[in-house]
């Protein structure tokens, strides 16, 4: 009997709430020592003096370290040629600190607490420069923070003609400001690094381990076989662990420096200062069409911030792109993107990377162009939204999709949701003047997975059969709470009929995985696991070759009983050979049996979905509490509903913390105003209601199973949606938008502003 399709609990969980995972920051290495840094702490200045001598000479210290002491100088970008040289990061400041947080002195000591107090003793002189925060402040050039780039503009994406709206009856401007926010994972940024000899072996909290070790190969200038990288248990990433930060590839250089393996692990308020931030973009619309609901033109322009130094973050312009219209039949459209570099944290991936922020604006768009012609917005999204297709179809901006049924995701959520009821008790509760108003909010949204080049999105896999009858299955793919152990288990028990506790699967090592791909981008159900899936089918094969000759038979004579686990001739299962055997016969005869697969998805994946958010808002105090969030999340063929219902819930968790609550703040000098969980309000299950989740499913051709990407969806298509429903609360007031986050000061003041 299958296991995919039920709902099998994690295999890894037992560990996780027993004993505890075991993560970078439980090392301890022989011999090991503590790194830190001593960082900025102003936003933009030139570095006039640093002394160091006083830290020196504090207890336990081993070494401080300034640029010149490095033979480390800038880092490499994590997408040759996408980021100019002159925007490329110091591994510490030399010239000039363009952020507070910015590493300027490196610490090296025998605890961490050392390491602290000889941070304190560092003096950094510097002379002030003017200071960016505001992206379209940034924009102006008015103040350059590269003087040899002659621009604050860091990426530009090539323009597409601007929408014709000339025969629109209808047009309608509008702005979306998808704010900063922290992706502050449960484990904070943490890693560690010796050298065995010439070798240098790093210990990382990542999302794949090939991706750490190429830019160690690039930094330090060392071939592939003299790097080596461990990742154990990691404790989320969410984007922002998918390649290494300065401080992590550093370590390798100061623990040749002080000739002792050397330990980091960032406390939380440098996580929120040092790590990326993400989203930070300025999304401003025109759409436009006709007064019975259909939109003919839509036009965008966005401008991402960068942040200090360019990262991911100064690209995710490109899923604006390739997002433009979502899941409507739209054909006129324009766009426009810049990236721009400011006295801020760098931004980088976090949950979507930019899928959600494409969505924001194309779904607000929608919503301000149904008030202003006085429909439905749910008929306007009806009377916009392509057809079913199962064969793929081309957008505008030249996205292929693979398979969609938008109508029908809407359709269901509607109907789960009690639609028309809702806006019935609305119109009651507005009749009567109560307290607590009702919106209802809506999103259609298609995002993509598996982003894929040209020769199309791969994964390596191999699942090899051992001596004892048990199975080894190796994987690419890097966990960090999605449950790969359990589903890449369930896919290879399966296949080969061998029950999950036989089967061991091992990640995380480039002495053990010969090549792997960044996890992100909710890639590896599709990816990852077809390619177990196409691994334990060839050791099916070889296992049967083995089998027949154990029954002197044909090989094409043997055929496996999946629900057994053991080989027969075809039509004799009276005498059969089962893993065990065939396990002692490879052994015995110095053999190893084993499926290698590297599987190719020729292109991305599309899933889609449409979601209704329940919000009452307090006209008095402003006060916006989330009531219902009903989703409907099509991600093509389900391999465990158990973890695809985690894994979408996380995500309308994160979309329901940037519309309502969660917001990076700097001050106009640039100090970091949330530096803390005190200032930084992370949702918790408290600001969240118990998540209705309605399933839906749409293969896509693109690989065997039919499965597309679940890590995302929840994010993509709940921001909207629930700032959609806080400004249809007060839509009757005169209240046309409320920036994100949906604060109750914010919401106030629009209450107050239009009255």
């Amino acid at each position: 009997m299958s296991l995919l399709g039920n709902r099998v609990r994690r295999t890894e969980d037992p560990k996780f709430l027993t004993v505890g995972g075991s993560y970078v920051g439980d090392l301890r290495l022989p011999n090991a020592t503590w790194a830190g840094f001593a960082r900025s702490t102003v936003a933009h200045a030139r570095i006039a003096r640093i002394d160091v001598t006083a830290a020196r000479t504090m207890p336990g210290v081993l070494g401080v370290f300034t640029a010149a002491d490095l033979a480390l100088t800038k880092a490499p970008s994590m997408f040759p040629g996408m980021v100019q040289p002159p925007f490329l990061r110091p591994f510490l400041a030399t010239d000039r600190v363009r952020f507070v947080g910015e590493c300027v002195v490196a610490i090296v000591a025998e605890t961490p607490t050392q390491v602290a107090d000889a941070a304190e003793a560092v003096i950094v002189e510097y002379e002030p420069l003017p200071v960016l925060v505001d992206v379209e402040d940034a924009a102006t050039d008015r103040v350059l923070l590269f003087d040899e780039a002659g621009t604050n503009v860091c990426g530009q994406m090539p323009n597409l003609k601007v929408a014709d709206f000339a025969g629109c009856e209808v047009v309608v401007h509008g702005r979306v400001h998808n704010q900063r926010m922290a992706v502050a994972p449960m484990e904070v940024r943490c890693a560690a690094a010796q050298w065995e000899g010439d070798r240098l072996v790093m210990y990382a909290s990542c999302q794949g381990v090939h991706q750490v070790r190429g830019q160690l190969e690039l930094a330090y200038g060392l071939p592939a076989e003299r790097i080596r990288v461990i990742t154990p248990d990691v404790g989320g990433g969410f984007g922002a662990k998918g390649f290494p930060h300065v401080e992590e590839m550093m370590l390798g250089e100061l623990a040749r420096l002080v000739g002792r393996p050397v330990q980091w692990v960032e406390t939380r308020t440098e996580n929120l200062l040092g790590m990326v931030h993400a989203r930070g973009q300025v999304q401003s619309f025109t759409i436009g069409g006709t007064r019975d609901g259909r939109i003919t033109a839509y036009h965008l322009d966005l401008l991402q911030e960068a942040g200090a130094y360019p990262n991911v973050g100064s690209m995710l312009t490109g899923a604006g792109f390739l997002m433009l219209t979502g899941c409507y039949d739209i054909t006129n459209v324009g766009f426009n993107a810049r990236s721009v570099v400011s006295n801020t944290v760098p931004v980088g991936a976090f949950r979507g990377a930019g899928r959600p922020e494409a969505t924001a604006a194309i779904e607000r768009a929608v919503d301000v162009f149904a008030a202003e012609i006085a429909m439905d917005p749910a008929d306007v999204r009806r009377a916009n939204l392509l057809p079913p297709f199962a064969d793929g179809h081309t957008t505008a901006t030249g996205t292929r999709y693979d398979s969609g049924a938008y109508g029908a995701a809407l359709d269901r959520v509607l109907e789960a949701a009690g639609y028309e009821a809702l806006r019935a008790e609305q119109q009651v509760r507005r009749g009567r003047g109560d307290r607590l108003l009702l919106g209802i909010g809506l999103s259609s949204y298609v995002e993509i997975t598996a982003m894929a080049g040209p020769d199309g999105a791969s994964e390596y896999g191999e699942v090899e059969l051992r001596a004892d009858g048990t199975v080894l299955a190796k994987t690419g793919s890097t966990p960090h709470g999605q449950g790969h152990v359990t589903t890449w288990a369930m896919l290879v028990s399966d296949e080969l009929g061998v029950p999950m506790d036989a089967i061991t699967v091992v990640f995380g090592d480039t002495d053990v995985i010969p090549h792997s791909q960044v996890t992100g981008g909710s890639r590896s159900a599709q990816v990852a696991g077809s390619s177990m899936v196409d691994a334990s089918q060839r050791l099916v094969e070889a296992a049967c070759a083995k089998a027949a000759e154990l029954l002197e038979a044909a090989a094409s004579d043997v055929v496996l009983d999946r629900d057994t686990g053991r080989f027969h001739v075809q039509g004799t299962p009276a005498r059969s050979v089962g893993w065990g055997d065939l396990g002692a016969a490879a052994d015995a005869a110095g053999v190893t049996l084993s499926g290698l697969s590297q599987f190719v998805q020729p292109g991305a994946s599309f899933p889609f979905g449409a979601h209704c958010a329940v919000v009452e808002v307090d006209v008095e105090t402003g006060m916006t509490r989330l009531v219902r969030l009903v989703a409907v999340d099509d991600c093509g063929t389900i391999l465990n509903p158990l973890l695809a219902d985690g894994q979408v819930h996380g995500g309308l968790a994160t979309g329901a913390a940037q519309a309502l609550l969660e917001e990076i703040r700097y001050d106009d000098d640039g100090n970091l105003l949330t530096s803390n969980f005190a200032d930084y309000s992370i949702i918790s299950a408290a600001e969240l209601p118990s998540f209705e989740r309605i399933e839906m499913v749409t293969r896509t051709p693109l690989n065997p199973m039919g499965a597309k990407g679940i890590g995302e969806a929840g994010t993509v298509g709940a921001t909207p949606a629930v700032q959609n429903a806080v400004a249809d609360a007060l839509a009757h007031l005169g209240v046309r938008q409320v920036e994100m986050p949906c604060t109750p000061e914010r919401v106030w003041q629009a209450i107050r502003a239009a009255r």
